[in-house]
C-alpha cells in the first residue's frame, strides 16, 4: 500500500507519468488500418489546452460538466482537461433516454454539457428546456474541441495551474449516477482519493498487467466505473490503450492494436468462444472443437493440481496448433490476462481461456467502490473466485453473509440523497447487497445478491445467479431471468440471442433465417432451452430447480429498458413487464407439495 498524498488530486497522476517517462505512448488513435501514437507529453499538452478553453468559457472550480459520448479517445481528454481547469465529469450513457439526460445533468447541477455527435444532441436537445442551467453544449464531432482549445490560448501557465491545484484528495472528482438496476438511479459522489490512492495501490498489486509494456483496448462504456477507472489507472500506470465502441469491429481492432490486457464483461468471453464452437460446427469441426476444450479445461486443472501428465501435455501440444493459437489470434495475438468484471465467469471459462494463455483476472466492485474492491492475482491466480481485497481495501463478511467494505475506494455519500446514503451503511463500512465468502486464501467468492435472493412459497431461499448464469452460457440463449419469489416453485424467463440463433439453427439443419418469434416455438430450438435448464438443476438441490421457462419472442436490451449498459439485467423492470407471462407459467397450480414437471412454455 502506498502512502497516501491528501494534497493530490487526479491530475497528479498525469503529471507523475509525463515526469517519469515522457516518451511513453498512453493512448493509440485509430486512423483506418493505423494506429496513430499519443505520448503522455502530447496528452498533456492537449489536457491543458483544452482545460484553458474551459476557463476561458467561464467554467469555474466545482462545475458540473455532462459528458455524453461513445468509447473513444476523447472521453478521457475532456475528463482530465475537466480535472485541470477544478470541474467535473458527470457521466451520461451515450445510448440514454431524454428522461435519464435530464435526471443525471438536473439532479448534479450540471451546467454544461458534451455530446458526441447530432445522435446524442437530438436527445439532450429534448429536455434542454427543462435544464435552464445548462448553458454550455459542445460536440466532439462538431470540432468543438479544437474551438476550445484555441479559445484558451489567452489562459496564463499560472492561472491554469491555480486551478489545477484547486482540488485536493477530498474534493469531489465525479458524480456516476448508478445503472438503475433497483429503481431510481442515485449519484454517486467519488473523490479525488478515490481515484490516485486506488489507481496507485491497484497498479502496485497487478504490475503484471499494469506497466508501459503493457496495451488494452477499451470497449465497454467508458460512462461506467469499470472502464473509468480503469483509464485513470493506464494513465498512472503508463499503459498505451486504444477504444473501439463498435463491438462488430472488435476483431478487426484487436488484430491491428494488439493489446496485452482486455476488459471486458462475462457475456463478452461467452461470444467469444460460443462464436469459436459454432463456426466449427459450420465446418464440421465440432468434434475436433469440442474435444480440444476438454483437453484445455483437462489441462488447465492438471496445472491447478500441480503436474500435467505426459500424455495431456502431447494433445494439448497438438490442439495447440490445430484450435489454440487461431483463438489467440482472434484476441490479437499478445493477449495475457483479462480483467473481467459486472457478473459472476464459469469456471469452465475460466479453465479454458487460461490454456489459450489467457488468465481471466476475475474482480468485485460496485460504483460505490470507484470499481475493484477485489481482482485476482497473476501470481497466486485461482479461477472461481474474484481475488483478494486490494490494498487499502478492507472487506468483512456479516453473520448473514453480506459483504460490506471500507478503505480508498468507498464514495463519499450518495448526492443529495441522505436517507440513502444512511441506509447503505452499517457504521463506516459500506453494505454491498451482495453475498459472498472467503476461501482459506483469503480469495473472495460471490455467492448471491441479497436483493435478488427468491424465496419461494415454501421458504426456500434461492440465488438466480447460480441458475442463470449456466444457461446464459448456451449459444442460443440471449438472457435469462429466474423467477420465483413467494411463489410454489422456481421458473424462468429466456431469450433468444438473434446474432448466434442463424449459426445454430443452420448448423442444426433448420432455417437459418428463422424469426425470434417462430423460433420461440420451435420444438428443436425449446428442446435446446431445456437441455440447457436441465444442465443448471444438475447443479442445484430439487427445491431449487427451475420447474418451467417461458420462452419469449423478444430480444432485451439496453434500448428496450430491460438491460444496463453493462448488460444487467433490470430484474424489476422485466417482472412487471412480463407479469401476463409469468402469471401463465403459474396457473393451475394447486399443490405446493408436488412439484410441477419441467415444461416449456413459449410466452406469447
Amino acid at each position: 500500500m502506498t502512502a497516501e498524498t491528501p494534497s493530490a488530486n487526479a491530475t497528479d497522476l498525469l503529471l507523475d507519468r509525463v515526469a517519469a517517462t515522457p516518451d511513453c505512448v498512453l493512448f493509440g488513435i485509430q486512423k483506418g488500418d493505423v494506429w496513430e501514437d499519443v505520448t503522455a507529453r502530447d496528452y498533456l499538452e492537449q489536457v491543458r489546452a483544452l482545460a484553458k478553453g474551459f476557463i476561458a468559457a467561464g467554467i469555474k472550480p466545482g462545475d458540473k460538466i455532462g459528458l455524453m459520448a461513445r468509447t473513444r479517445y476523447e472521453w478521457t481528454l475532456i475528463d482530465f482537461a475537466a480535472w485541470f481547469a477544478g470541474a467535473l465529469v458527470v457521466p451520461v450513457y451515450e445510448t440514454s433516454s431524454p428522461w435519464q439526460v435530464q435526471w443525471n445533468l438536473s439532479d448534479s447541477g450540471a451546467i454544461a454539457i458534451f455530446v458526441e455527435g447530432p445522435d446524442q444532441f437530438a436527445r439532450f436537445d429534448e429536455v434542454h428546456p427543462e435544464l435552464p442551467d445548462v448553458t454550455h453544449v459542445w460536440q466532439i464531432d462538431r470540432g468543438d474541441i479544437a474551438k476550445l482549445s484555441q479559445s484558451g490560448t489567452g489562459i496564463t501557465d499560472e492561472v491554469l495551474e491555480e486551478r489545477r491545484t484547486s482540488a485536493t484528495e477530498a474534493d469531489i472528482a465525479t458524480i456516476i449516477y448508478t445503472s438503475g438496476t433497483t429503481g431510481t438511479p442515485k449519484g454517486c459522489v467519488l473523490t479525488h482519493r478515490n481515484f490516485v490512492e486506488l489507481s496507485r495501490n491497484a497498479a502496485a498489486a497487478i504490475p503484471e498487467v499494469v506497466n508501459t509494456n503493457s496495451a488494452t483496448l477499451l470497449f465497454i462504456p467508458t460512462a461506467h466505473i469499470f472502464a473509468r477507472f480503469i483509464a485513470v489507472l493506464s494513465v498512472h500506470g503508463g499503459v498505451k490503450v486504444g477504444h473501439q465502441p463498435d463491438t462488430t469491429k472488435l476483431v478487426e481492432s484487436l488484430g491491428s492494436f494488439h493489446p496485452t490486457f482486455l476488459l471486458a464483461v462475462p457475456r463478452v468471453f461467452e461470444k467469444v468462444y460460443n462464436s469459436a464452437e459454432q463456426k466449427a460446427a459450420a465446418g464440421g469441426k465440432s468434434k475436433i472443437f469440442n474435444q480440444a476444450v476438454d483437453v484445455a479445461i483437462a489441462h488447465s486443472k492438471a496445472l491447478d493440481a500441480g503436474s500435467v501428465p505426459l500424455g495431456l501435455r502431447i494433445k494439448f501440444a497438438v490442439f495447440d496448433r490445430l484450435v489454440y493459437s487461431k483463438l489467440k489470434a482472434t484476441l490479437g495475438g499478445r493477449v495475457s490476462f483479462a480483467v473481467s468484471g459486472s457478473a459472476p465467469l464459469g469456471e469452465r471459462l475460466g479453465h479454458f481461456y487460461r490454456s489459450l494463455n489467457v488468465k481471466i483476472l476475475e474482480g468485485y466492485g460496485l460504483t460505490e467502490t470507484t470499481a475493484p474492491m477485489t481482482v485476482g492475482r497473476p501470481s497466486s491466480f485461482k479461477i472461481g473466485s474474484v481475488g483478494p481485497a486490494l490494498p487499502g481495501v478492507s472487506i468483512r463478511i456479516t453473520d448473514d453473509g453480506e459483504i460490506e467494505t471500507k478503505g480508498i475506494n468507498l464514495f463519499r455519500e450518495y448526492w443529495k440523497n441522505e436517507k440513502a446514503t444512511a441506509e447503505a451503511f452499517d457504521g463506516e463500512w459500506f453494505k454491498t447487497g451482495d453475498i459472498g465468502e472467503f476461501d482459506s486464501d483469503g480469495h473472495l467468492k460471490i455467492t448471491g445478491r441479497r436483493k435478488e435472493l427468491i424465496v419461494t412459497a415454501g421458504g426456500k431461499n434461492v440465488s438466480p445467479a447460480a441458475l442463470e448464469d449456466p444457461i446464459r452460457a448456451n449459444p442460443i440463449v440471449g438472457q435469462v431471468v429466474v423467477i420465483g419469489d413467494q411463489k410454489p416453485f422456481i421458473a424462468a424467463l429466456v431469450t433468444l440471442d438473434p446474432e448466434m440463433l442463424p449459426t445454430w439453427l443452420k448448423n442444426n439443419g433448420h432455417d437459418g433465417s428463422m424469426s425470434l418469434e417462430k423460433a420461440a416455438k420451435d420444438p428443436a430450438v425449446l428442446a435446446e432451452i431445456q437441455r440447457a435448464v436441465d444442465l443448471a438443476n444438475s447443479h442445484v438441490s430439487r427445491a431449487e430447480s427451475i420447474r418451467k421457462f417461458a420462452l419469449l419472442p423478444v430480444e432485451l436490451t439496453e434500448a428496450s429498458g430491460h438491460l444496463t449498459p453493462t448488460l444487467k439485467t433490470k430484474r424489476h423492470v422485466i417482472v412487471k413487464d412480463f407479469a401476463t407471462e409469468i402469471d401463465a407459467l403459474y396457473s393451475g397450480h394447486k399443490d405446493d407439495d408436488k412439484p410441477a414437471k419441467p415444461e416449456a412454455a413459449a410466452a406469447h
